[in-house]
């Protein structure tokens, strides 16, 4: 206003300041409703507030923990990966996408995102204390992956009862070794532990294909056709 005082930019500098100052209300109430743990609110009022500030860090960082508590994993990773750009040296960021990878069960995403935070600071201790964990379990499922392709069920079976050793917590984890060791029993003609292991998995996931078409194949060993 002071280098160009005329009516047309008094108009605009007056609209910027109604907008920040309408801005700085909302980014209150967002505040407010997370720590009242009311988060859907908390997005809702993010969502108004990042329309106009595209590029704040924080602002982003705060919706994806809300999306966290909200149970919406992939809305997370999408703002902590723009929020990793923006800001330099977001270490913070990256440990959180590959702990959001580890949980839904996409250890190899999991592993590369943790990479990038060391490449940050190779003395991140949480960093570090992960990408540990992910890389062990990650070389045991490539591991018993390749016995299976080489048709060593055996060894393959052994591989995946160590995957559940290593973690035993994360669910997703446990459910595809127990799919992955029926598959091998299956291949391996141990029907009746197949079809035992099998409708463990299919209790958990119903509609888990290779479950079912592996428990079939059990079946058909069993000379029983109808199931």
């Amino acid at each position: 206003l002071k280098s160009n005082p005329s009516n047309n930019e008094e108009k605009e500098a007056q609209t910027q300041l109604t907008k920040s100052d309408e801005l700085q209300r909302l980014h209150s109430q967002a505040l407010s409703a997370y720590q009242q743990e009311d988060y859907e609110a908390a997005i809702s009022l993010l969502d108004e507030i990042l329309a106009v500030c595209v590029w704040d860090a924080e602002l982003r960082e705060l919706r994806a923990e809300c999306y966290i508590k909200e149970g919406e994993p992939s809305k997370a990773i999408s703002d902590l990966k723009a929020a990793a750009k923006l800001k330099s040296d977001n270490t913070e960021a990256f440990y959180k996408i590959s702990r959001i990878y580890y949980q839904l069960g996409d250890h190899e995403l999991s592993l590369s995102e943790v990479r990038e935070c060391l490449k940050l600071d190779q003395d991140h201790k949480q960093c570090f204390s992960l990408y540990k964990q992910v890389k062990k379990l990650n070389k045991q499922i490539e591991s018993a992956e390749e016995f299976i392709r080489e048709g060593r069920y055996e060894d393959a079976i052994s591989k995946y009862d160590s995957v559940m050793k290593t973690e035993p917590e994360v669910t997703v984890y446990s459910t595809r070794a127990k799919e992955r060791i029926c598959h091998c029993l299956s291949k391996n003609q141990q029907a009746t532990e197949a079809i035992k292991l099998c409708t463990e998995v299919l209790q958990l996931e119903p509609t888990n294909v290779n479950a079912l078409k592996d428990r079939a194949e059990a079946y058909l060993l069993e000379d029983m056709y109808e199931e």
